[in-house]
This record gives structure tokens, C-alpha cells and sequence, in this order.
């Protein structure tokens, strides 16, 4: 059994598991063998109509990283003239802690001592952490202050505590992924995004909570504890950055790094109160990073701001040896974040089916959203994407059977330690047909054209609800009590998941509270590696309101 899960992909082994005895296994009574069996007609149904409709037998995969790299040289509809802005956040945010230690005003070590003054208060409630690290914080905290006293400062991030999802290898350091198999598991050797913050100078404080193999959005993690909101500890934090989404959203720390393969940054960001970005596929390395899902992947911030996020994603960003998906393309930056100006924008805006089936306080709040980008003089134009449950069942489709093919060793060997959720919900990859996968991953290409085209034909940002629910509580997403969680996990992930199937950045941004005194967002996509452009209408919004400013109590 290898020891570590990136050689699961590489391993032939893994080949040879017989699914007719898993799913004979799943119908003996596993828990969700029900669900596992239903899950496996739903998607095979689902691409298999799709790919009678629209496959061209000559067409091949490479065409979605040509289509990737088309839209990444496609301009804007609109331009304008650049005004420079200031923004005037939280006393916590990073660029403000950024900008007292250049001051002086601060010290490093104040800092990372704040921050786990933080976590001590805030860690009983809300179950963030897995791991803290204090000592090599503080010691990481003296030096960046010695560094900046000698004039050698490493960066902007230099000296500025964080704490990211448990999923990114460092040298001699345990990534749990949020299980009980990797939970002694030593790594021997440092991720891609963890070496590039330790040389621009952050400070890494500890390991954030997560789902379970970043395999579901509720939060709910049996071996590590439930993840809780932030704003009212009886509802879930999202997921699967669940811990990434309530470090930030209490502010234990400034900025985290997630991981979202159908949602799983912009969801805890949305309903924890921050803003969460999803890069586009290829933006950031996975190099030693947990994978979930190679084809659909990506690494990026979570966070009070837009500026804050694109701080990080700049420090992170850019292409990798290790990982050849990792392209060589312009990093955001910030500067031109804060610079951007509203009459440059044409915002499509979907039609009103999407917000059909949403409670009246949630479409208030985006209607609300959507009338302020519009005061600040930012163009709308209306579209439609009637094709969304297309794509998210091709999504789901590449992600389970990416899935099962890195856990069918552990599933064998090792099924008692996984959660039942997630063996369930791992299983039915492995009775998907290989030409499904090959069919879902074909399409990409064509319906990445189908959205830059159709979608965005007139616009460069689409703007639509992060999650078109409310955010539910955590006894409500509870296997152990039978609760409907397939169902759950699908009015989470609706809005979310179709845009990782096309590798487009998208991100979540703070709105407002819905009646319940909880955290909703709005999504904002654009073309590919348009990351810059996201940001910048992300931080006029964030200007104009007072959301940003917005920090929940300790219970």
C-alpha cells in the first residue's frame, strides 16, 4: 500500500479492484449502498445523454486546454480609464497587518501572539484547528522581526501569521487530509505553495479542520469533530475548507489557503463571511498537495478581502516544474486590484430561473448585490445557462471516478477507516464506465467555448448566488441520524461545481445576512486566469459596502 496518496495514481494495483464485488459489497448493507447504486444510474444516465448530444468523435481532451488558453487572451467588452482606489478594511485584515509592520506600529511576534490569543478563544466553539504550532510560529515571528530591523524584509507577506487546510505537505510534518489513514503519515518533502510561502516569509500557525478527503461541503468530520460557523455554532461551516472558512471568517488569522474541486473554497468562504477564490485550473501548483480529483483541482485563498486574497494568490501563483498543469501565464497583482474601475465591467447576469427555487431573503440580498455594482457604474447585461445540471453532472462524474481510482487500495484494506459518507460516496466511481470518464472529460473543451461564447459574449464577468440555499444547520447533515445528506450536498454544490468542470476562475463574495443572522455570497466567474479582474470588481463591491467590517463575536 503506498504510504502516500499522489502515488495511488501511478500505482497499477489499483487497477485490478473487481467492482462487481464492491457494489456487491455496497448491496449487503455498507451504509449508502442505496445511495451509492442510485448515484451510479443518475450519472450514467446523465453523461451518456450528454455525450449522444454533443461529442464529436474526433474530438479530443486537448482541446480544453486550447480553450483555456484562447480565453485567457480574449479582452474585456469594455475598457475605461484606471482610477487609482484605497480601501479602508478591518484593523485584521493582511494588507493592514502588512502595512503595521512596515509602519513599525506592529511587531511580527505581536502579531502571531494575537492570533493565537484568538485561537485559544475561539478553538473550543468552532473546532477550526487540527493542528497549532506555536513554538515555530513565534520562532518564525522573531526572525521575520530581525529580517525587517536589518532591512531585509522577504516580501510583502513577510512576517504575517496564517493557517491553511490540512492537506499541504512539509517536510517532516504531518497532513492529516482530514483523516484517520493519513493521520501519521510524515511527509519528506515540502508542497509547491508551502515553499513559496515559507520563502516570501508568512508564518504557518497550524493545520486547518476539513472534511474528510476534501469529499463533502458540510464541514462534518467524524474523526476530527464538526466544523461550526463562526456566526452561530449550530450550523456547519461549509466545506471542504471548512476550517479554512471559520479560521478566517473569526479572523484567528488573517488569510488561509483551501482547496475547491466542486465548490470547496467559495462555499465555507460564502458562509462564513469571507472571500474565497477558486483559480482557474492551471493557476496554482498541486504539486504536494492531497488531490481529490487531478482534472478538476485547484488551490487558492480565503480571506476578509479582495486585496487580502489577491496578496496571497500572488505569492503562490505561477507555473511549476513539479506540476506541468501549472502554466506560465501573468500573476494577479495587487495593484491593479485595487485600481480597478467600475466603467471597465459588462457583468452578465443570469435569468431569474436560477434564483426560482431560493428563499426570498436570499434573492434580496443578491438582488440587493447586484443593484449596488450597478450604482457603482458597473454595465449588466442579461444571459443564460440553461446547461448548468449538464456540466455538474459531468463534474461529478470526472471527480468520482478520479476519486475511487486513488482510494481503491485504502477502500480494500482499510474500509473501517473511512466514514461512511465517504466510502459511499467514493464507491460509485468505480461502477462509472471508462467511457463516461473519457466522454465527461471530451465535452470540457466544447462547453468552455459554449460558455466564453454564449455566456459571456457580451460580458467578462458572470455574476450569479455562491450557494442557492440556506446555509444549513449541522444536525440536519448528519448520517449518523439519517438525515438526506445526498440532497444536501447537491443544493450546496448546484451554483458551484459546474465551474470547476470548466476550469474558469470564480469566487465568493460576502453580501450581506439572511434572516437567520448567517453569512450569504455572491459568485463572480469570469474567463480563464481573469483572476485580476474578478478581484478588482470584488474589491470596488467590498468599497462601497460595509461587509468586509463585519466580524462575529466569540460565543
Amino acid at each position: 500500500m503506498p504510504s502516500d496518496p499522489r502515488m495511488a495514481e501511478n500505482d497499477p494495483t489499483l487497477l485490478d479492484s473487481d467492482p462487481a464485488a464492491g457494489l456487491r459489497t455496497a448491496r449487503s448493507g455498507r451504509p449508502g449502498a442505496a445511495a451509492v447504486i442510485a448515484e451510479i444510474d443518475r450519472l450514467n444516465q446523465a453523461v451518456g445523454a450528454q455525450a449522444a448530444a454533443h461529442l464529436d468523435p474526433f474530438d479530443e481532451a486537448v482541446h480544453f486546454r486550447r480553450a483555456m488558453l484562447a480565453g485567457a487572451q480574449a479582452k474585456p467588452t469594455r475598457a475605461g480609464p484606471v482610477k487609482a482606489a484605497s480601501y479602508s478594511g478591518a484593523p485584521l485584515t493582511l494588507a493592514a497587518q502588512a502595512e503595521a509592520l512596515q509602519a513599525g506600529t506592529l511587531s511580527s511576534e505581536e502579531l502571531v501572539h494575537a492570533a493565537l490569543a484568538r485561537h485559544e478563544a475561539w478553538q473550543p466553539h468552532i473546532n477550526a484547528f487540527i493542528s497549532v504550532e506555536p513554538e515555530e510560529a513565534m520562532a518564525a515571528a522573531r526572525a521575520s522581526d530581525t529580517r525587517r530591523a536589518r532591512g531585509g524584509v522577504l516580501g510583502p507577506l513577510d512576517g504575517l501569521p496564517m493557517a491553511h487546510k490540512d492537506m499541504f505537505d512539509r517536510t517532516g510534518k504531518v497532513a492529516t487530509g482530514g483523516s484517520k489513514i493519513l493521520a501519521d503519515r510524515v511527509a519528506d518533502s515540502t508542497s509547491t505553495v508551502a515553499a513559496r510561502l515559507e520563502a516570501a516569509g508568512a508564518i504557518w500557525l497550524g493545520g486547518l479542520n476539513m472534511a474528510e478527503f476534501a469529499a463533502s461541503p458540510t464541514g462534518i468530520n467524524p474523526h476530527y469533530g464538526a466544523i461550526r460557523n463562526p456566526w452561530n455554532t449550530e450550523y456547519i461551516a461549509g466545506g471542504s475548507s471548512s476550517g479554512s472558512g471559520a479560521a478566517a471568517g473569526a479572523r484567528i488569522v488573517a488569510a488561509a489557503l483551501g482547496s475547491d474541486t466542486g465548490g470547496s473554497i467559495r462555499l465555507p468562504a460564502a458562509v462564513c463571511g469571507v472571500v474565497g477564490v477558486k483559480p482557474s485550473y492551471g493557476r496554482v501548483s498541486r504539486a504536494g498537495v492531497m488531490p481529490r480529483a487531478v482534472s478538476l483541482d485547484t488551490v487558492g485563498p480565503l480571506a476578509a478581502t479582495a486585496l487580502d486574497c489577491a496578496l496571497l494568490l500572488a505569492a503562490v501563483a505561477g507555473p511549476d516544474p513539479l506540476d506541468p498543469s501549472a502554466l506560465d501565464l501573468p500573476i494577479p497583482d495587487p495593484a491593479r486590484v485595487v485600481a480597478a474601475d467600475p466603467a471597465s465591467f459588462t457583468v452578465a447576469v443570469l435569468d431569474s430561473a436560477v434564483l426560482a427555487d431560493m428563499a426570498p431573503d436570499l434573492v434580496a440580498r443578491h438582488e440587493a448585490a447586484r443593484a449596488m455594482l450597478q450604482r457603482l457604474g458597473v454595465r449588466m447585461v442579461s444571459a443564460r445557462m440553461d446547461w448548468m445540471d449538464e456540466i455538474y453532472a459531468l463534474a461529478d462524474t470526472i471527480s468520482k471516478c478520479e476519486a475511487a481510482t486513488l482510494h481503491g487500495r485504502w477502500m480494500r484494506e482499510r474500509p473501517q477507516d473511512y466514514s461512511p459518507l465517504v466510502f459511499a460516496r467514493t464507491m460509485s466511481g468505480f461502477h462509472i464506465p471508462a467511457t463516461r470518464y473519457v466522454e465527461a472529460l471530451a465535452m470540457r473543451g466544447r462547453f468552455l467555448d459554449r460558455f466564453i461564447t454564449d455566456v459571456l459574449g457580451e460580458a467578462d464577468v458572470l455574476f450569479l448566488p455562491s450557494m442557492p440555499i440556506a446555509v444549513p444547520r449541522i444536525d440536519t447533515v448528519d448520517v449518523a441520524a439519517g438525515s438526506d445528506v445526498a440532497r444536501v450536498i447537491m443544493g450546496l454544490t448546484r451554483l458551484s461545481r459546474p465551474f470547476n468542470y470548466l476550469g474558469v476562475p470564480a469566487i465568493s463574495v460576502p453580501c450581506g445576512m439572511d434572516d437567520a443572522g448567517l453569512p450569504v455570497g455572491f459568485q463572480l466567474v469570469g474567463r480563464p486566469f481573469s483572476e485580476e479582474r474578478l478581484l478588482g470588481l470584488a474589491h470596488l463591491y467590498q468599497m462601497a459596502t460595509g461587509w468586509a467590517d463585519e466580524v462575529p463575536a466569540v460565543p
